[in-house]
């Protein structure tokens, strides 16, 4: 049996996989960072759980901009206000859908709940231990991503 450990790196290297394939400029992945305790946002994000085999929250966060020059990229038109906030969750709807089926080929269950989006300044407490990942979108700015497992 795997430890919490390495199913924590399988599900984050899976999750940084499926953000490569859906978002289609070159993502350059930093170092992660194990963090406790709660998680900081100043723009927007989206939060996604996820059940099954598996138990854990996907959190993708950062400035509006980023996130409209992405859409930009995926659509071909600015994306603002509520169509950028939509476009939000449905990108985290896209990366976690294909997370979970790139788990379904690694033995794993997981099913993903359905996105909620975050506007504005924000913080989320009851963290036991979570790992960030900066993201770097070519063109477009940098993101976070967040994974939070439950034990």
């Amino acid at each position: 049996m795997e430890t919490l450990e390495a199913v924590t790196d399988i599900i984050l290297e899976t999750l940084l996989t499926s953000v490569r394939q859906v978002i289609p400029v070159p993502a350059a992945a930093q170092i992660p960072e194990v963090f406790q305790n709660s998680v900081a946002q100043s723009d927007i994000g989206v939060l996604v759980g996820f059940t099954g085999d598996l138990y854990g929250r996907i959190v993708i966060q950062g400035p509006s901009e980023v996130f409209g020059k992405i859409g930009e990229t995926m659509f071909g038109m600015p994306l603002e206000g509520e169509m950028l906030h939509s476009f939000v969750g449905e990108l985290a709807n896209m990366v976690a859908g294909n997370t979970s089926t790139l788990m379904s080929s690694k033995g794993q269950t997981i099913d993903i709940t359905p996105p909620t989006v975050m506007v504005g300044h924000l913080q989320l407490y009851g963290i036991e231990q979570g790992i960030s990942v900066t993201v770097h979108l070519e063109n477009a700015g940098e993101i976070n991503i967040i994974l939070l497992t439950q034990h």
